[in-house]
């Protein structure tokens, strides 16, 4: 009953080339500040990712980080791109909003949903089939995917040439 996407899956094409914007949220250690960390393959660089792993960026309480691609994303059949967290159960998650542009200026966010009871405090649990449309709805190695059609009447928004994609941190 899940739709994630493990992080070797051959139908992942390409991966994050590029990013801008990285703005740290309160209560990241300068440790896992390093955006660089979000390009290549999911896990780590050089794709062992054996599950949980500790190369990765935070962005932290109300963070924020957009990728770019070399290559645009475009509208295909089913998921078109997927992002992956590193959280080390399948309850403990950190969720954010997903917002695509297809000219760097102007983001639109996807449609999402929950129906957690209650606020989550730090280090609480969430039930992953109670949200949907958010990143970091699975554990780590496996990445949350999001379909551009659902964004296809979007005005100003070109689902054949996606070239940003924003992640923000919900605290």
């Amino acid at each position: 009953g899940t739709s994630a996407v493990i992080w070797n899956d051959a139908s992942i094409v390409a991966w994050a080339t590029g990013y801008q914007h990285y703005q740290v949220g309160s209560n990241v250690d300068a440790t896992w500040q390093a955006p660089q960390k979000a390009l290549g393959i999911a896990g780590n660089s050089n794709g062992s990712n054996q599950g949980f792993t500790y190369d990765i960026v935070s962005l932290g309480n109300h963070g924020q980080i957009t990728l770019t691609f070399a290559k645009p994303i475009t509208d295909g059949p089913g998921a078109d791109f997927l992002i992956f967290e590193n959280s080390f159960s399948d309850t403990f998650l950190e969720l954010a909003w997903v917002e695509v542009s297809s000219d760097g200026v102007n983001f639109f966010r996807y449609p999402d949903i929950s129906f957690t009871a209650s606020p989550v405090g730090g280090f609480g649990n969430v039930d992953p089939t109670n949200v949907d449309g958010y990143a970091g709805k699975y554990r780590a190695g496996y990445g949350a995917p999001f379909d551009l059609n659902m964004l296809a009447d979007t005005p100003g928004l070109d689902i054949a040439a996606i070239t940003h994609v924003k992640i923000i941190d919900i605290v």
